[in-house]
């Protein structure tokens, strides 16, 4: 549970590095791009704790998929509460569909437990 809320803070973190700048399109770019990097720094300070805690308990792809699905969640959440953009049924189906896909990454192998795949 705890790599799962590393995750979820992580993501937050990282959406608003790569877009949260978009509100404020009459800024410098290269200003931007260093304000931007400097909250990348704490998705790092999330991220890498997840990764290593996790790491054992489920396989990197799986870690990275489930980092995926939260993206995906925290995204769409952000742009509809912070960027003020309308989430459309269209885009439902589509995150459904790569959640769906994303499950099969935790379906164990015969005889496998899921780290060891």
């Amino acid at each position: 549970m705890n790599t799962i809320l590393l995750l979820i803070f992580s993501n937050i973190f990282m959406t608003f590095a790569w877009y949260g700048h978009l509100k404020f399109k009459e800024a410098p770019l290269l200003q931007v791009i260093f304000i931007s990097w400097l909250i990348a720094f704490f998705e790092y300070c999330f991220q890498v704790p997840a990764n290593r805690m996790g790491h054992g308990m489920f396989s990197a792809a799986q870690l990275k998929t489930i980092q995926e699905v939260i993206t995906l969640v925290v995204f769409a959440l952000f742009s509809v509460f912070y960027l003020g953009e309308s989430f459309r049924w269209n885009h439902a189906v589509g995150f459904a569909f790569l959640v769906l896909a994303a499950g099969f990454l935790f379906i164990p192998e015969s005889g496998q437990s899921p780290s060891s795949s």
